[in-house]
């Protein structure tokens, strides 16, 4: 019997995920218990329906999944995001039947995916990409380089966006899945990070691979709409990760200032930290409304993109800022590693680039705000 009650997540993160959570950082990676664990909770493929073996739960049941796993391990909620919002998100949205059939309940059930967009000279411009797909018969074969690919190391199939047709720009981005095993795959090596340790990003190089056209995701030349909406339903997923994140950090640091005392009271009694404790609270849970409203319209099929990219831009750069304060209201403890909050802060800090950069978001925003008063 699935599960998606914040109190479920609840109970497993905290007797399952804090006892262990440097165990992972150190280890570079989740154990196969973990994962096992998180694959019969169906918390890996929650959208996926159930005529596909998925849970058939609700896109606002991942959000709250994503940011209750996050309360304890950003990392770990990085990799649930992924799963639920780029990789089974894209076939479920736009793959054939017969590639919903095949990839929906292993990526629901046992498998991980990774989604392929990133290359060096292809970051916030997405469409700059380099990597070719070009026909061959009734295959294509994929050349190019993909750069900080999330959960590469461990994925059984790729989401590869490559341009198939170069002449025609950015209208010739299409989707393939790749198979992990298909020969001319490979993921050299893993990034050394500053953060998010457990969870891997990977160049990953197709070299002449051979990728049959039915495995084409939508059209040829859709790969850049698919591109835009994805990313605006990870976007949802990565404010919940935020949020998660700077609620964790509160959930440990204000408990400290109601028991640290100096100068004969606690610290919790200053004025000066209560007011700095509630703003941040109140910052917290204006980043959780942003999300859930983003959620909210996008279960309802109305349009989002703003406010995705206002919960997005919102609460990264508020986790940043909750994670330095976390560090300075715990003093010189909160910058050991026998706390958490340091490993917080180096877990969040990227959320502020992948899925659309701060930047691009005010510009996505700024641009939605001209349409509504032009």
């Amino acid at each position: 019997m699935y599960s998606f009650h914040s109190n479920t997540v609840r109970k497993f993160r905290k007797e399952q995920l804090e006892p262990r959570t440097r165990e992972f950082e150190e280890a570079r990676d989740f154990p196969p218990d973990i994962v096992k664990q998180l694959f019969d909770q169906g918390w890996l493929g929650i959208r996926v329906p159930t005529q596909y073996d998925g849970p058939g739960a609700d896109f606002f049941s991942a959000v709250v999944v994503i940011e209750e796993i996050s309360k304890t391990d950003p990392a770990l909620g990085a990799a649930v995001d992924l799963q639920n919002t780029l990789i089974a998100g894209v076939v479920l949205d736009y793959g054939s039947e017969e590639q919903k059939k095949k990839y929906l309940s292993k990526f629901a059930n046992s498998m991980f995916g990774s989604f392929c967009l990133s290359e060096e000279g292809s970051g916030s411009d997405a469409f700059a990409m380099k990597t070719t797909a070009l026909r061959s018969g009734d295959h294509y074969i994929i050349n190019g380089n993909k750069l900080w690919i999330t959960s590469a190391h461990m994925a059984g199939a790729f989401l590869v966006m490559a341009n198939a047709a170069p002449e025609e720009g950015y209208k010739g981005i299409t989707c393939f899945i790749v198979d992990a095993d298909t020969p001319g795959v490979s993921v050299p090596r893993r990034e050394e990070k500053l953060g998010q340790h457990a969870v891997s990003n990977c160049p990953v190089t197709f070299e002449n691979v051979k990728v049959p056209a039915s495995n084409i995701v939508g059209e040829i030349g859709s790969g850049y709409k698919i591109i835009a909406s994805t990313l605006n339903e990870g976007r949802i997923g990565v404010a919940a990760q935020m949020v998660g994140a700077a609620q964790g950090i509160l959930d440990h640091v204000i408990p400290y200032t109601m028991e640290r005392k100096q100068f004969g009271k606690r610290l919790f009694d200053f004025q000066a930290m209560q007011h700095q404790i509630a703003e941040a609270t109140v910052q917290v849970e204006a980043a959780r409304l942003l999300a859930y409203n983003a959620a909210r319209l996008h279960e309802c099929n109305m349009p989002y993109v703003k406010e995705a990219a206002m919960a997005k831009y919102y609460s990264t750069e508020m986790a940043c800022q909750i994670g330095l304060k976390g560090i300075k209201w715990m003093g010189a403890l909160g910058y050991m590693k026998d706390f958490p909050i340091e490993k917080f802060l180096r877990d969040i800090i990227p959320g502020t680039i992948y899925e659309g950069a701060s930047n691009v978001m005010l510009n996505t925003i700024a641009g939605r705000v001209a349409k509504e008063y032009q």
